[in-house]
């Protein structure tokens, strides 16, 4: 619920500065490795949407979880937050799947 809680805070703020009445949808970017539970976000945003329009929706686009190579340079997706590379066997330096960010709102 503090996720949501700090997602539609910020959402507020952001339309408010646009001069915007009404928030319509709200798009999260959330990365597989983040440990963030989408289910679980989309109950809360339901839960506390105080202050949207009755329709106002929750967008969540997924990111896979992205490693990189320090050793041969090979670029790998991952789904644990610990991963070797598949070409080398080297550890891998996890550079994307953790990102939990407002991507975009659509207001009126």
């Amino acid at each position: 619920m503090t996720i949501i809680a700090n997602v539609l805070e910020i959402a507020h703020r952001q339309a408010a500065a646009a001069g915007a009445a009404r928030i319509n949808r709200v798009v999260l970017e959330v990365g597989r490795l983040a440990g963030i539970e989408t289910d679980a976000l989309r109950f809360c945003f339901g839960a506390a949407r105080n202050g949207l329009s009755a329709e106002a929706g929750l967008e969540i686009r997924d990111v896979p979880g992205r490693g990189l190579c320090a050793g041969c340079g090979a670029v790998a997706e991952v789904s644990e937050p610990i991963a070797v590379c598949p070409a080398c066997g080297d550890v891998l330096d996890i550079d994307g799947g953790r990102e939990l960010r407002v991507l975009s709102l659509n207001v009126d």
